[in-house]
């Protein structure tokens, strides 16, 4: 049926900052989210390869410490750029099983030059086609150390049976400005991608579904101190001061208005599935309508610039 969408929420660790074998995790991971009749699946936030955890364990604002700068520079090495095809086998499989899905990565982004890295958030529909890819407006933090900020060019959204749907990385969920752009272009399902908190996503995935009347899918990664491979450098000393746990889920849905239909599940790493039905959409934008009939755009208005942004423009 049509008004009917089958999600899966990837809720899963990577195998940290190795690309080629956390590739080979979410193949996997989608295959048995489609053969489970999932039409949507979604990833956590930079899953592909990591989380950049060691920043805040090895002094990661200290200047000119090499620790920092080796694990930096395995970072990039192992993180993904779209235009050499490394998002090829994972298309295919979309493509294949006729699975849409949303993909937390760490881009290195040829078009500024191929060496910092965005926090990107890829939707792929199920014709296996690359539609979007969102670079995070705003490092958090300490993320600022080791991801460049983004632009509004990934600010889109995407049919999906009868479903529009639009994505945000994390604390950018909380911009208004941004959420509205997505609103605005009639997102119904919004995916909202974290590193694997319960503390990100109990609060705001119930506030963005109300404020919105949208269903809100939050997906998180998991990490513990397991799943940092032997060959990371300098694993001695991340593992000194990094707790167990560092990403314990907290992956949940919540519909248009605003109440749980997943609550946040923690410490379980695997699939979880729901069935969402669009019908709920017009029935909670009877009284609501943050850009429809309760919005005033003759008094305020949202101008949004979706240009990719790069240093160089060259006229041959």
């Amino acid at each position: 049926m049509e008004n009917l969408l089958n999600v899966a929420l990837a809720q899963i660790a990577p195998v940290w900052l190795d690309k080629k074998a956390t590739i080979a995790k979410i193949e996997t991971t989608l295959i048995e989210a489609a053969e489970n009749g999932s039409e949507l699946v979604v990833f956590g936030e930079a899953l592909l390869p990591g989380y950049p955890f060691w920043l805040a364990y090895t002094e990661g604002a200290a200047w000119d410490l090499k620790v920092n700068k080796e694990l930096h520079a395995h970072y990039v090495r192992n993180s993904i750029q779209i235009e050499e095809n490394e998002l090829d086998t994972i298309c295919k499989l979309a493509k294949n099983y006729s699975i849409a899905v949303y993909l937390g990565i760490m881009e290195r982004a040829k078009d500024r030059g191929g060496h910092s890295l965005y926090c990107s958030l890829v939707y792929i529909n199920q014709l296996g086609e690359i539609k979007s890819v969102h670079r995070k407006l705003q490092p958090t933090y300490d993320e600022r150390l080791t991801w460049a900020p983004g632009d509004g060019n990934g600010l889109k959204v995407h049919p999906l049976k009868q479903f529009t749907v639009g994505g945000l990385n994390c604390w950018e969920n909380w911009m208004p400005l941004p959420r509205t752009a997505l609103y605005g272009q009639g997102e119904n399902l919004h995916v909202a991608v974290w590193p694997g908190n319960l503390n990100n996503t109990k609060d705001i995935t119930r506030f963005i579904a109300r404020e919105s009347r949208s269903y809100v899918i939050s997906v998180s990664s998991m990490m513990s101190k397991n799943d940092f491979p032997d060959t990371t450098p300098h694993l001695d000393k991340i593992l000194e001061k990094a707790p167990e746990v560092l990403g314990n889920g907290g992956s949940c849905i919540a519909g248009p208005d605003g109440e749980w239909l997943v609550e946040p599940v923690v410490n379980k790493e695997g699939l979880i599935y729901h069935t969402l039905d669009f019908n709920r959409v017009y029935e909670e934008r009877q009284n609501f309508d943050a850009v429809g009939h309760y919005s005033r755009p003759d008094v305020t208005k949202l101008i949004v610039n979706r240009e990719r942004q790069s240093t160089v423009a060259f006229e041959d």
